[in-house]
């Protein structure tokens, strides 16, 4: 791997932009990589568009613009339009299939992964799907080590919220 993009598309309150803070950190703090994360976000709602890109890198990272994202991470419905066009051929889609139906067959592999109804039913609580689609990258790809990731999430999260958050990484460490 000598640079991988990643854009993760979704809506306010699903943990976009923590998924590429995580990722980014556990990149580059504990991961021994290199990497740059950017964001935007529709601050005046929740459930408007949000959008996280993060380049994973052997070597400085001199562009943090994703062009054609080797790995495409939709958490809803409505970023399935806007973003598929730009994953690279040959590249990952990882989907929450609780939220997203309308994905297609392409030039891409798809990683269909139930995160929002496994968050609710074995960790009572939707918030933490994003983890569970982490869990499932990770173990797909081994782009990070799980334990990169481990500490990212001990240090990203509020305290109160870390076992869950871990237990819900883990959950999806088991998928794939």
């Amino acid at each position: 791997m000598s640079r991988v993009e990643i854009l993760i598309g979704g809506v306010g309150g699903q943990g976009v932009v923590l998924s590429g803070i995580l990722l980014g950190t556990g990149a580059t703090l504990f991961g021994g990589k290199k990497a740059v994360q950017t964001q935007s976000y529709s601050s005046e709602l929740r459930g408007g568009s949000a959008r996280a890109e993060v380049i994973i890198s052997e070597e400085p990272v001199s562009d943090p613009q994703v062009r054609r994202p080797d790995i495409l991470i939709l958490l809803a419905e409505d970023a399935l339009p806007k973003y598929i066009g730009r994953v690279r051929p040959r590249g990952l889609v990882v989907i929450d299939s609780d939220l997203v139906k309308g994905i297609q067959p392409g030039e891409y592999e798809i990683l269909s992964v139930p995160a929002t109804s496994i968050a609710d039913k074995e960790m009572g609580n939707t918030v933490v799907a994003n983890l569970i689609i982490l869990g499932a990258l990770i173990k797909r790809t081994g782009l990070l080590p799980v334990e990169a990731m481990e500490k990212a999430i001990e240090m990203s999260v509020p305290k109160k919220a870390i076992a869950l958050n871990l237990n819900a990484f883990r959950r999806g460490l088991q998928l794939s």
